[in-house]
């Protein structure tokens, strides 16, 4: 796979110093483990958040770039577990953060997540959350209680039920989703996804250059007020495995191989020589003036015949014209050719592939 990624982090406009952190692992062996990203968002006393999300990123990627075996979608949930034994041991459990990662790995894409930190697939005009929110307004949704317009206001939508490090144990929530050139995956904390809405989202990633949504979604969330920490990491699958888009070659170099196929074998035989012209003979010529000879004395003939006969001035009388009756049959309208109709797109499923 060919995956573009860009990523940007802010303090925001209302804390002191900044607890999210992200993560773009970068290996030599992507066909063996992929390519991951993780976003986490830390919380706690002082400086706790800060430590917990940093020490959580590091983990998840030293862990999952160490793995073996073949199960990538196994070895990411085991970095998670990973990272929550290595926080709950450095806190005791005072400190906590959330975690969302996306492994892209031949042609399918895995998430992870614990928390409310999120995982989006934008692919054309659709936009779809694939990670679970681990929150009390998320379990209050699901329940009917609140609308996600009101859980979006609610003064307990920073209540999470899932965390990094709060417990010695902890449930990790896995997926996949089969990707596609083009598709982008966004990840963010909740300084992102609790100012913009979905189609917000949607809109300035696909209305601006990947390189400048990232900066842009900042500014946007900081021009509501920037009530938390804000990070956004993207990534763009620009080709898949088996794809030829690997290859990068121009229409010029496809033509310069197309044109040099274009010649004989070596050991062709050689083309047959051309017949030899045919001799040129007077016979016919001779034959061809007798021919006419004989029409120029048949003709004179003819005409001195002609002009020993009477010849008949009085004007042929003259049938009137048949008239055709007006046709009352309405006239053919030709029929404007139909426009071409195309299929709908195919709708993102409404829900990715969990892994139990």
């Amino acid at each position: 796979m060919k995956l573009r990624s860009n990523a940007r982090t802010d303090v925001g406009k209302t804390r002191d110093h900044n607890e999210d952190t992200f993560g773009i692992g970068e290996t030599d062996a992507s066909d063996r483990y992929g390519d991951l990203l993780v976003v986490c968002d830390g919380m706690g006393g002082h400086a706790a958040g800060e430590v917990a999300s940093r020490v959580a990123v590091d983990v998840i990627l030293e862990a999952y770039y160490q793995s073996e075996g073949d199960n990538r979608a196994q070895a990411l949930g085991q970095a998670f577990e990973a990272a929550n034994s290595q926080v709950f041991r450095q806190g005791r459990g005072t400190m906590g953060t959330t975690g969302v990662a996306a492994l892209f790995f031949h042609n399918t894409l895995h998430i992870a997540n614990v928390g409310d930190s999120r995982a989006y697939l934008i692919r054309g005009e659709a936009i779809h959350q694939i990670s679970r929110d681990h929150s009390f307004v998320s379990d209050q949704i699901a329940a009917g209680i609140l609308t996600p317009e009101q859980a979006r206001v609610s003064i307990h939508r920073n209540i999470i039920t899932r965390a990094l490090g709060h417990q010695k144990d902890v449930n990790v929530d896995l997926f996949e989703w089969p990707l596609e050139v083009g598709d982008v995956v966004l990840l963010c904390s909740d300084g992102l996804h609790g100012l913009l809405t979905d189609d917000e989202l949607h809109a300035i990633i696909t209305a601006n250059t990947f390189e400048d949504a990232p900066a842009l979604l900042v500014d946007v969330a900081n021009g509501r007020g920037g009530t938390d920490n804000i990070t956004v990491v993207l990534g763009r699958v620009d080709a898949l495995d088996g794809d030829e888009a690997l290859v990068d070659r121009s229409i010029g170099s496809i033509t310069e191989r197309i044109t040099d196929r274009i010649v004989l074998p070596p050991d062709a035989p050689p083309a047959p020589p051309a017949p030899p012209a045919r001799q040129r003979s007077l016979r016919p010529l001779i034959g061809l003036l007798a021919s006419l000879l004989a029409l120029v004395l048949a003709a004179t003939v003819f005409f001195a015949a002609m002009n020993s006969a009477p010849i008949d001035h009085a004007p042929a009388a003259t049938a009137p014209a048949a008239t055709a009756p007006a046709s009352t049959a309405p006239a053919s309208t030709a029929q404007p050719t139909p426009a071409l109709m195309f299929p709908a797109p195919t709708p993102i499923p409404l829900t990715p592939t969990r892994i139990p």
